[in-house]
């Protein structure tokens, strides 16, 4: 499934005319686009890691092979000069953060990294309200892709208001060199619902997602194991719907990321 959403994703961005770059490390070289080799590799091999952005230098180091989260795929692109970025979600602010201070390394990331970020939200399993505080509260540039609520990852509405909406890839561009003629270092964080056609409503997903957690926990899993361990449980309850759900939101937004990659 790696394999061919990799070569959907692709040929998403070659049929618009932009070239695609797929960054992972590989044997502590990082790689900036991916030949099938390494593609095979990255997709199969269990002995791949998931690097965060502080762990770069690490995986390097050690010479590791490593998938990369938001925060280290941003840093990564912005040093290569790429301007686009496009994912499925953002890490945000962990449910009971309050007494686990747990909040990803994206939020940093993307409050230092001046690039264009597309995505469908954070995960739907983390606290969405916090993590729209706290984009706000870091100086993240956060506007909507066609709508004026925060997108909730697997559903595409939320009741958390957005204060700007963008209707064209040309805007978001043009807003991109706005931001950067005014010297911001932030990135600008789009937010593309996943398409009506293929989104799980709130109620179905809220009770399986909560039901996740209470199991995770009871396993003892926390920190940058939780989001995998999540993914999967969630994909085993929702009968493989959540995954075909995932890619197609991720397929969407790439289209997205590429078209206003066009314009910039």
């Amino acid at each position: 499934q790696n394999i061919q959403f990799q070569n959907k994703a692709e040929k998403t961005c070659l049929d618009l005319g932009v070239v695609p770059a797929t960054i992972a490390i590989i044997k502590g070289e990082i790689h900036i686009g991916l030949e099938e080799k390494e593609l095979m590799f990255i997709a199969t091999d269990r002995s791949v890691k998931k690097i965060s952005k502080r762990e770069i230098g690490i995986c390097l180091e050690k010479k590791q092979s490593g998938a990369t989260t938001v925060s280290s795929t941003s840093h990564i692109a912005f040093n290569a000069g790429i301007k686009v970025f496009s994912t499925g979600g953002i890490g945000g602010v962990h449910r009971g953060y309050d007494t686990s201070l747990d909040m990803s390394q994206d939020i940093i990331s993307l409050s230092e990294t001046p690039i264009v970020v597309v995505c469908s939200g954070v995960k739907s399993f983390l606290d969405v309200d916090k993590t729209a505080e706290v984009l706000e509260t870091f100086g993240v540039t956060t506007v909507g892709y066609k709508t004026d609520c925060f997108p909730l990852f697997y559903t595409s509405k939320s009741n958390i208001k957005l204060q700007h909406c963008y209707k064209d890839a040309k805007k978001v561009a043009e807003l991109f060199k706005l931001n950067k003629e005014a010297k911001l270092n932030s990135s600008i964080l789009v937010l593309n619902p996943v398409p009506k056609k293929h989104e799980i409503p709130y109620q179905e997903m809220d009770s399986i997602i909560s039901s996740s957690i209470v199991e995770m926990k009871s396993m003892g899993i926390t920190g940058k194991d939780t989001t995998p361990h999540l993914l999967k449980t969630i994909a085993q309850k929702t009968k493989n719907r959540s995954l075909e759900t995932n890619i197609r939101l991720a397929l969407n937004n790439i289209s997205i990321g590429a078209k206003i990659a066009q314009k910039i």
